[in-house]
């Protein structure tokens, strides 16, 4: 049976289900203005501001229309402007921290959730996080990292996943680069943002395909009050106030009225540079291949300023909705953001996938890393015992990287643009069987499309440009979903569910090798509320990930063999938890996590540096498992302490790892030697927030992580050849050393300390001056690529 049949059995059974029951005359499910914390049998833990109500969010003011939620229990339901809010009276009184007004939440786009984290718009605010990378570091079970190297991104991992496996999307709307996937999470600004949720581990199904580790959704604003303004400006200063490091805005403007909503806001980011911390030592006459390095003109990073480490982001956002009636929502959505960024250079040169087309250094710089999305979003109410929510969207993603042959960075070579897009949407359907069940069903489609055509320079002897071949290629993923809840006491709920996903490669730029791959995913969760506060948990949410065309079809400019027929991966998650309000002022969560891995898609390098085929693709199995902690205090009045600590154990089996037939001896020993990077063992964070007046509020924290592994890329590494071309050696001048294995260091433990002072004008007019990495640590999360050492900075904003 073909996908379009497929889907269309499916949906006409859907609506079968929901017809019959809609004349059931039960009470009726959400609608759009309740929050998914709500409508969740197991709400997320929470990363609030210190100054928001501990362990809850605001309550929507009381109507006359109860709903029935999907935990069975029943909600209150609301258009007043207190709904959907994600922050509320604070234990010092003040209605959303120190802020003002309430931000309200785009409730259509939030995600389903089975426990997970969430962080709030204020402590976006309080703690200074501008960008997701930084914003989903407070949460616990998540850290960022640097890809270091010429791309010059941030990961992020949720327990041990990265960005392939752990889908980011916004307002439910799912973000996907269709060539590769390799998103740069420091391009995502946060000041627009309502919250940023967190699924973890478990990834409800009706989300649609991938979801193998979490999943990430950015949740934007909505209106609250007839006229709703916003403004936010800062700046950011090295921490001698020596130079000025960055500066950025942002502004909000919204309408609620009775029937109708519309809202449109603004975001930069403006970086020159960032600073070094003033312990960062330059590479001198003791760093290997230094001296050949300075004959080759290799541009070693000095003291003080970051080199290249400047760029410019920007984001609009704006939405109209209609809301005809309590439970009715529909919604038109746009989002566009547009960047661009420098590379920095390694501080020690980089040679393993240092260098490109030849002999030449990877100077690289990115003009353009932009991406927009027009949705419709919309749920409606069926009957008396159902709903329909619908999406569709069309999302393009345009990225441009520029080649040049020297560190002037003048005259580039080869401009390589990526020309994408993408568009589908998902149809989910819910009711009520009877009054102790809730079943849902989804059907998701996505259909993407890439292309690229490089364009190349040449200014001898005289100036011309060609165009390399066009290069296409497209796939087509579906997903079929349905998840039951079963309330079977007051106390006791119990959620399963399935999907069949699918995926296809339609066009692989002329080729015969198309994949057409299929998985069914599985996942059940019981969740006990032992009282008011208290609830344990336990689930398990089996999840395919297929690979991206960047892992079936990219050589790495020759480094490479293309394999389209590598197998998906699958993880299973488990996970036991609990959480509960101790002595009515401690909130504590914690939960034991585990992962068994299968078929994961990995990477190694073998042979010479940046040798032909010198990076092996393959599959491994293995496990992550772990523990996270989170809890809060109110020790009294305007004083609270909190934080959260995470565990976390990454195995993959590279000794037994599947490679591809006619693999060598070389090849496999390459991969039995590579260790998994990026995350520590141990993560925390702790703040404490004092209101030393009516006005004045004191947050300082600790940001703390231990050593990580990273791979060794500069003239210590055991790839870099002893003899052969520059590409290969890098001029290190090595006479020994050489394995054609990688090797790796441990780096990357800091206890940043951070700092900030918020002083309220008025109830909606703050001024904060605060510090990040006070105490200049210097450190790094990638060989050969140090984070900022101290900065200072000062933001004021204006609710009105």
């Amino acid at each position: 049976m073909s996908r379009i049949a497929l889907a269309a059995v499916a949906a006409v059974c859907l609506v079968v289900v929901e017809s019959h029951q809609a004349e059931a005359q039960q009470p009726p499910t959400p609608g759009g203005n309740v929050t998914a914390d709500e409508a969740s049998v197991l709400p997320p833990v929470v990363v609030q501001s210190p100054t928001e109500p501990l362990g809850q969010r605001a309550k929507p003011k009381a109507s006359s229309q109860n709903v029935k939620a999907a935990s069975g229990t029943a909600k209150e339901n609301t258009i007043d402007a207190g709904e959907g809010s994600a922050a509320g009276a604070s234990p010092t009184g003040s209605t959303s921290g120190s802020g003002g007004p309430a931000i309200g939440v785009f409730t259509l786009g939030q995600i389903d959730m089975i426990g997970g984290s969430t962080v709030t718009n204020e402590a976006m605010w309080t703690f200074n996080k501008n960008s997701l990378d930084q914003a989903v570091n407070l949460l616990p079970g998540v850290s960022s990292s640097n890809s270091g190297g010429s791309r010059n991104e941030k990961d992020i991992f949720v327990r041990g996943f990265n960005r392939y496996q752990v889908p980011l999307s916004i307002d439910g709307v799912r973000v996907y680069l269709p060539a590769d996937n390799r998103l740069d999470f420091s391009r995502f600004l946060t000041p627009d943002l309502a919250e940023v949720q967190v699924a973890k581990g478990y990834v409800s199904v009706l989300n649609g395909p991938g979801g193998e580790g979490g999943a990430i959704n950015l949740v934007s604003r909505k209106p609250t009050k007839e006229i709703e303004l916003e403004g936010r400006t800062g700046l950011v200063t090295d921490g001698d106030l020596s130079s000025l490091n960055s500066w950025n805005a942002y502004a909000y403007a919204g309408t609620r009225q009775k029937s109708y909503y519309a809202q449109v806001s603004g975001n930069i980011v403006d970086q020159d540079h960032f600073n070094l911390s003033h312990d960062f030592t330059p590479a001198n006459s003791s760093t290997l291949g230094y001296n050949q390095g300075v004959a080759a003109g290799f541009p070693y990073q000095r003291s003080g300023d970051r080199d290249n480490s400047d760029f410019r982001d920007w984001r609009i956002n704006a939405k109209v909705g209609i809301t005809p009636n309590a439970t009715d929502e529909y919604s038109i959505n746009y989002t566009n953001q547009q960047g661009e960024k420098g590379a920095p250079l390694s501080t020690e040169r980089q040679i393993v996938q240092g260098y490109f087309n030849g002999n030449t250094v990877r100077y690289w710089d990115w003009p353009q890393w932009d991406t927009s999305s027009l949705s419709w979003l919309s749920k409606t109410k069926l009957g008396d015992a159902s709903y329909i929510k619908t999406n569709a969207f069309y999302n393009t993603f345009q990225n441009s990287i520029s080649f040049y042959p020297n560190a002037t960075y003048t005259n580039q070579f080869t401009d390589s643009p990526y020309d994408d897009y993408s568009y589908g949407g998902f149809v989910e359907m819910g009711t009520d069987l009877i009054p102790m069940n809730t079943l849902k069903g989804a059907i998701h489609f996505r259909r993407d499309f890439h292309n690229e055509q490089s364009i190349n320079y040449k200014y001898v002897p005289t100036y011309s440009v060609s165009l390399d071949p066009a290069k296409r290629q497209s796939e087509e993923t579906w997903s079929f979903a349905l998840e039951n809840t079963f309330h079977a006491t007051r106390s006791l709920d119990i959620v399963t569910g399935a999907s069949y996903d699918t995926n296809q490669v339609l066009y692989a730029n002329g080729g015969t090798d198309k994949p057409d791959v299929d998985a069914w995913n599985w996942q059940a969760a019981a969740i006990y509320s032992y009282s008011d506060s208290g609830k344990v948990h336990a689930d398990v949410s089996s999840r395919t990930r297929f690979p991206t065309l960047f892992e079936r079809y990219s050589t790495r400019f020759g480094s490479k063999t293309a394999n389209p027929d590598i197998a998906p991966e699958r993880a299973t998650n488990y996970e036991i938890g609990i959480s509960d309000n101790v002595l009515r002022n401690v909130h504590v969560s914690s939960a034991i996590f585990y992962a068994n891995i299968d078929d994961s898609i990995q990477s190694a390098f073998s042979g010479g540096a940046n040798s032909k085929n010198s990076i092996i693709g393959f599959n491994a199995d293995g496990y992550n498992y772990g523990f996270e902690l989170s809890a809060d205090w109110d020790v009294m009045s305007g004083l609270r302490l909190g934080g959260n600590y995470t565990y976390l154990e990454r195995h993959l089996d590279f000794n037994s790892a599947t490679l591809a037939p006619g693999s060598t001896t070389p090849e496999y020993n390459s991969v039995a030697a590579t260790q998994l990077e990026g995350t520590p063992r141990h993560k925390a964070l702790i703040y404490l927030a004092w209101k030393a007046t009516d006005r004045l509020t004191l947050t300082p924290s600790v940001e703390l992580a231990t050593d990580r592994t990273a791979l060794v890329t500069s003239c210590a590494s055991t790839l870099v050849n002893t003899t052969g071309a520059v590409n290969a050696t890098g001029n290190c001048g090595k006479t020994s050393g050489y394995t054609g294995k990688p090797n790796y260091v441990d780096l990357g433990a800091y206890a940043l300390v951070n700092f900030q002072a918020e002083y309220a004008f008025t109830e909606g007019t703050t001024i904060a001056i605060g510090a990040m990495n006070l105490l200049d640590e210097n450190y790094s999360l990638a060989d050969g690529f140090p984070e900022p050492g101290r900065q200072l900075f000062a933001n004021v904003r204006a609710r009105f």
